[in-house]
């Protein structure tokens, strides 16, 4: 039984979460947290609120079934970081031309499992 939370379109490259994502992949959940907290890069930000909303996730008693759950024992089970949809833009260039800007977005999934369970 995870826990799982996800953004959807967040507003950053996919390829610029993923490192940070494959950092905190099998770790306990504080010490994931821990360690992007003092990440300087803004997918950091991104991928801490994801892991906090799936604390929160395993403290709702609706998500669990009612069964108590401790929340130092669990581990980030799965962090997945996949493209999103892009933004397509133009941008003149010279002699009449165009050039296409893609504003990429990223989908940001992560997914707890106690540490009895793996």
């Amino acid at each position: 039984m995870g826990f799982k939370a996800t953004h959807r379109h967040a507003r950053i490259s996919a390829r610029k979460v993923r490192p940070l994502a494959d950092m905190v992949r099998g770790k306990m959940a504080d010490e994931a947290l821990d360690i992007l907290r003092f990440q300087p890069h803004r997918g950091a930000r991104m991928l801490e609120k994801v892991i906090r909303s799936a604390l929160g996730n395993a403290q709702d008693p609706d998500q669990n079934r009612g069964q108590a759950v401790n929340i130092d024992q669990l581990v980030v089970a799965s962090a997945r970081v996949d493209g999103g949809p892009m933004f397509k833009r133009i941008r003149p260039r010279a002699r009449g031309m165009a050039f296409q800007i893609k504003k990429r977005t990223a989908h940001i999934v992560v997914e707890l499992e106690d540490i009895d369970k793996l």
